[in-house]
């Protein structure tokens, strides 16, 4: 027969929450997220100071073409965040393609947010950033200042997508930057399998469609010019924004420009996000309904 102290005290363990026993996350891959950053100073050697955001011949959500200036600087993530880090912060997997290095899947834009409240603070605790540093998501204008990495092309490489070929064909000039529909079997490779963009960010074309901080307007009118993002005032349904295409989208949607808007609460195996690291700064609201 057991004794009964411990069966009480097995009783009591049971009891225990088992959030009392969550590990810390890995310092390993915390630092080499941190390691990972790439630092983006408007005005200064070749990033410029400012750029003109969306597309005079785009859709309508892609206009008015209108200038973004930074007056401030901040980092970005070379890869979109990976299982692997996302799993050792949050203690979960959503993704439906899994692999450690795979960019981390089949989330909602409030858990991407609540990823980057959690690793500032882990982050903070191991001394790898500042005590008023903080990892959250990029606003759609740092997105595209980073997407076009200082090009007014369509896409970071130029305004084509494909070339003609002697035989007549048509060759990708994609292929090497981005998955689409055009060369993804399936979402399953790892962060930065193709090549960067000029900045050295991997992926900011195709792969997963990208959260970024604003919430969705049909337009760019009245858009902050700051670099600052947009959150809405506004009750009952909240449309957000994510930006660059995915591997189940056609070439013409993975330019640098092209946005699109989806439920709160959505999430997709082709939606992923990454994170921006910056001295805390409020993100600008704005009145109103979109």
């Amino acid at each position: 027969m057991r004794p009964l102290h411990s069966t009480v005290s097995l009783y009591l363990v049971l009891l225990v929450p088992m959030t009392s026993f969550a590990e810390e996350p890995d310092p390993k891959l915390l630092k080499t997220f941190v390691d990972e950053f790439v630092e983006i100073t408007p005005g200064k050697g070749k990033f410029p100071k400012s750029f003109l955001m969306g597309s005079e011949d785009g859709p309508k959500n892609e206009r008015p073409v209108h200038e973004v200036t930074f007056e401030y600087d901040f980092a970005i993530a070379k890869y979109e965040v990976p299982q692997n880090l996302y799993e050792t912060v949050t203690g979960e997997n959503p993704s439906r393609w899994k692999g450690p290095r795979n960019s981390v899947e089949m989330m909602t834009r409030g858990a991407a947010i609540d990823f980057c409240e959690k690793v500032t603070k882990s982050l903070r605790a191991a001394k790898l950033i500042e005590k008023d540093e903080i990892v959250r998501l990029p606003t759609e204008a740092e997105w595209e200042y980073c997407c076009r990495a200082g090009t007014k092309t369509k896409y970071s490489f130029g305004d084509e997508a494909r070339k003609a070929t002697d035989e007549g064909k048509k060759a990708s000039l994609l292929d090497p930057y981005a998955w689409h529909t055009g060369n993804a079997a399936g979402n399953d490779p790892p962060v930065g399998a193709l090549k960067p963009n000029p900045w050295g960010l991997y992926d900011m074309h195709g792969y997963l469609w990208e959260f970024v901080s604003d919430d969705w307007k049909g337009d760019y009118a009245d858009a902050p010019t700051d670099g600052s993002g947009r959150v809405w005032r506004r009750k009952g349904g909240q449309t957000v924004v994510v930006r660059g295409g995915s591997w189940k989208d056609t070439f013409d949607r993975l330019t640098s420009t092209t946005r699109l808007g989806i439920d709160v609460n959505a999430k997709d195996d082709a939606i992923g996000f990454r994170c921006v690291k910056v001295r805390e700064r409020p993100t600008k609201p704005a009145a109103g309904n979109p």
